[in-house]
């Protein structure tokens, strides 16, 4: 059995709290109004943020932080907790729900660490906190399941999910437990116009200075169950640039070079003009910052997709096998001006990576539902 360094709560306000952050891009940007919160809560505290390497870009100069440090990925908990010893932390908030996150807060000799409560993890928690009212799990779908679902009728009774279903509601709800107001704000993400301007002098040929930029990120990281075919962003990017004339960014990460080449190769083809292919070329900072400057960002249910709502940049967001509903972009209460595109099916959402049908909760979003969507997404565009 692992010793709990302190067994009771602290009585007094921390002074210096370790946030554990999350793993993945979308679940960063959804804890940003938890961080707000807490800020509000304890202005004289000294917030600092632990997020992988990878994540470290997005935190610059993020108003709710004091300070961000990073952990690599081959680095182990215990070697971790080592190196956190020395700072001082009094507190510790672990934002996922895995047992190696409490693991390392507790090698990191944090005498209050507050987390979800959860088996296997549960003995290295000062402060076990309940699941919240309208905690949904993601239940994901079996393939016989799915397949029985969709043998008979079409006809589709579509979910429902409690008021606090949406995650940003999760991170809210921990982070309540020190004081925090639990109501929800839009998540938020800044950039300046210094680096916005820098983004346009390194990637904006002369030419194209004034063009008006749709932004489209065809890909997700998830798996092909969230991803909606190429040749749909193809046609609906064609469609749009002959109605207002706007040229086409494409972004992706390193695994998307060649979805994202193709489909730049096929605007190509198809007249579009200019295309900016950025899949693969840009740091997470400039991928901030891309998302700042379109007019409008088409994408699938995505990290990206969450940033460019916290950047303030309208999204069309087409959904597959998850829901909007627990994971849609912006103000979980409020997600107006962007708009989210399903189309019901009797399996969805599955939560799956990949569909082990036809991806009919995908491929009956149509182009003209999404440039319709564009249309309203992007208003007093439709002028050259």
């Amino acid at each position: 059995m692992l010793p709990a360094i302190c067994s009771c709560p602290g009585s007094m306000d921390p002074t210096h709290i370790l946030i554990r952050g999350v793993n993945w891009l979308g679940d960063a940007v959804m804890t940003t109004p938890a961080l707000a919160r807490l800020r509000e809560a304890l202005p004289r505290c000294r917030i600092t943020l632990l997020t992988p390497s990878g994540l470290a870009d997005l935190w610059l100069d993020h108003p709710s932080l004091d300070a961000v440090m990073t952990f690599q990925p081959g680095e182990s908990p215990m070697q971790l907790g080592r190196r956190l010893r020395s700072e001082g932390f009094d507190c510790a908030l672990i934002l996922p729900n895995s047992p190696r996150s409490a693991l390392e807060m507790w090698a990191a000799r944090i005498p209050r660490r507050i987390g979800l409560r959860h088996p296997w993890r549960n003995l290295l928690l000062t402060e076990r906190v309940p699941p919240r009212p309208g905690d949904t799990p993601m239940r994901k779908r079996g393939e016989e399941e799915i397949r029985r679902l969709t043998s008979g009728s079409d006809m589709v009774t579509p979910p429902t999910y409690p008021p606090g279903a949406h995650h940003v509601h999760h991170y809210l709800h921990l982070a309540s437990r020190l004081g925090a107001d639990p109501a929800p704000l839009a998540p938020h993400v800044v950039v300046s116009e210094e680096e916005v301007a820098s983004f346009r002098q390194a990637w904006i040929p002369t030419a194209a200075a004034k063009t008006q930029w749709l932004l489209i990120n065809p890909g997700a990281a998830y798996g092909s169950a969230k991803r909606w075919p190429e040749e749909r962003f193809a046609e609906a990017v064609r469609a749009w640039h002959a109605e207002t004339g706007s040229g086409c960014m494409i972004t992706g990460g390193p695994s998307e070079t060649e979805l994202a080449g193709t489909l730049a190769q096929r605007l190509a083809d198809q007249g579009v003009d200019p295309v900016l292919n950025l899949a693969g070329r840009t740091r997470l900072r400039e991928l901030c910052v891309a998302l700042a400057t379109a007019r409008v960002v088409l994408t699938n249910d995505s990290g990206p997709m969450h940033l460019a709502a916290a950047l303030d940049t309208p999204v069309v967001a087409i959904f597959g096998s998850t829901a909007p509903e627990l994971t849609g972009p912006g103000h979980p209460e409020d997600p107006a001006p962007h708009q989210l595109l399903r189309q019901a099916t009797p399996c969805a959402p599955c939560f799956r990576r990949e569909c082990p049908i036809d991806r009919r909760c995908l491929t009956r979003v149509t182009v003209a539902q999404v440039v319709d969507a564009l249309r309203r997404a992007w208003p007093g565009a439709h002028a050259r």
